[in-house]
């Protein structure tokens, strides 16, 4: 129901009402609105229950199992937010002089240094905004590198095709070619494959490891040692930095800068197109061209470090340090973790991940790769039942729904027809596994006997079937009054 199916003419809640008008005499006469704007008149407890409702309704972390592959939907700790809105650093002011946040910087500092204990990088940045940000400094950096070393022939980044699609993207974005290589079957790149892409015009390459199929790329270092030998740098989109933690680390693999996505790994909010933050760290050749500002500290005092002080630097890429808040949550969990949580966070993730995967195998499902141990995410192949019974991953994915299970990732990576990409993270217990395999065979055997109910599926959600290809194409998103 919408909140406008509750309006009556003249009901109101005049307590949250705004005070005075603002002055709006500045304002040209054309953009001033002549009529009232359509807004719902409700009272304050019809506004909360209607809002409380829709939030049950949703899939989310606190209220379902979320195992999202590649998007890591884990739990993030309520301790976290808490301590991160503390007033003094949820009331500092983002242009208060260093002198007087010494705390607050000082947080930020020990986060950088954590971060680049974690990946083996010389020295980490917090200010990107994003995972696409981080990714946009680290491409950035590499091309400022092979500038300032006047190797402008090095247009060309490589890709592998179970990258990300914001590899590509980037790549472009920064003024690149992309030329994109093939993964091997068995799930490896093969080393020979880079060897024949690689040469003077090649600028870097850009690698998920463990990958987005779930496996750790058992030829990291002599692909990474091709890439250098051929002048180019070596990208690590640190995506799924969490199945790895504190037991290798991207700069003992050979990569020259990373990106941190810190709601995947580090348990920070995620999605919504809320504040995000993707810190950037580099080994010491990058280090010039780190993006502005980020923390030093010398003899107990901490400061800003701008471009005065970094002229080489990329620059900015937001109005001052980045994402305070969530950057303060990440340091908070890890405090919490330490270095012995931390490599907790590795171990139970993959254990979770290969739990999962020997369960569905045994009860009929096909892995992509059986024949590998999964990272802290695997992937199923629906293909044979989609020719079998007519049944779709994306069909299977919305069965799933009723049974109360938000559904894996479907169809990435693109190379696995029919892909169910599923992460269970490391902070699920065995009981919720359990459910979410006894699930996947309930929806198993209805697609094979009860068709018709797994590709009408969901049932029982307030939004029923929908022409996904429909309300892409005619968005309807306005609210209109019926005509008496």
């Amino acid at each position: 129901m919408l909140i406008f199916e509750h309006s009556r003419p003249g009901r109101s809640n005049p307590v949250q009402a705004p005070g005075d008008k603002a002055d709006i005499s500045d304002l040209p006469e054309a953009q001033l609105r002549q009529d009232p704007p359509l807004l719902p008149e409700v009272s304050e407890m019809q506004a909360v229950r209607h809002y409380t409702r829709l939030s049950q309704k949703n899939f989310s972390i606190d209220t379902h199992f979320y195992p999202l592959g590649s998007c890591t939907m884990k739990y993030n700790p309520r301790a976290c937010n808490t301590l991160a809105m503390l007033p003094p650093f949820l009331g500092r002011h983002p242009h208060a002089p260093a002198s007087t946040g010494q705390a607050f910087l000082a947080c930020l500092f020990e986060l950088q240094e954590m971060l680049a204990q974690a990946t083996g990088m010389a020295a980490v940045s917090l200010t990107p905004l994003a995972g696409a940000q981080g990714e946009f400094a680290g491409v950035a950096m590499i091309r400022a590198y092979h500038d300032a070393r006047g190797d402008t022939q090095r247009n060309e980044i490589l890709v592998p095709d179970s990258a990300h699609g914001t590899n590509p993207a980037t790549a472009i974005m920064c003024g690149y070619k992309v030329r994109e290589f093939p993964t091997g079957a068995d799930g490896d790149i093969d080393p020979e494959v880079v060897r024949a892409a690689v040469g003077p015009h090649t600028a870097g390459l850009m690698l998920t490891n463990p990958s987005t199929v779930g496996l750790f790329e058992r030829h990291i270092r002599e692909i990474a040692d091709i890439v250098h030998e051929a002048g180019g740098l070596v990208y690590y989109d640190g995506a799924n930095l969490n199945a790895i933690l504190s037991k290798v680390k991207p700069g003992e693999m050979g990569f020259d800068v990373v990106h941190i996505n810190l709601h995947k790994t580090f348990s920070t909010p995620h999605g919504g197109g809320g504040p995000g933050a993707g810190p950037v760290g580099v080994a010491s050749r990058l280090e010039p061209y780190l993006p502005v500002p980020y923390v030093a500290e010398s003899q107990g005092e901490y400061r800003w470090v701008t471009e005065d002080e970094r002229p080489e630097s990329i620059g900015r890429l937001s109005a001052n340090m980045g994402n305070a808040g969530v950057l303060m949550r990440a340091y908070i969990y890890a405090r919490m973790l330490g270095r012995e949580g931390m490599e907790r966070v590795a171990e139970y993730s993959v254990l979770n991940a290969n739990y999962l995967m020997a369960c569905l195998s045994e009860a009929g499902f096909e892995a992509a790769y059986p024949q590998r141990r999964a990272a802290h995410e695997y992937v199923l192949s629906l293909k044979k039942l989609k020719q079998e019974t007519g049944v779709t991953a994306m069909d299977f994915a919305k069965r799933l729904l009723d049974k109360g299970f938000h559904a894996p990732t479907t169809y990435f990576p693109l190379l696995v027809p029919e892909c169910f990409l599923i992460e269970p993270t490391e902070t699920e217990t065995k009981e919720v596994l359990d459910a979410f395999v006894a699930a996947m065979v309930e929806v198993l055997r209805e697609s094979r006997e009860q068709t018709e109910t797994v590709t009408s599926a969901p049932h029982t959600l307030p939004v029923k079937r929908l022409d996904d290809v429909r309300a892409a194409r005619e968005l309807d998103l306005a609210y209109r009054v019926a005509k008496p």
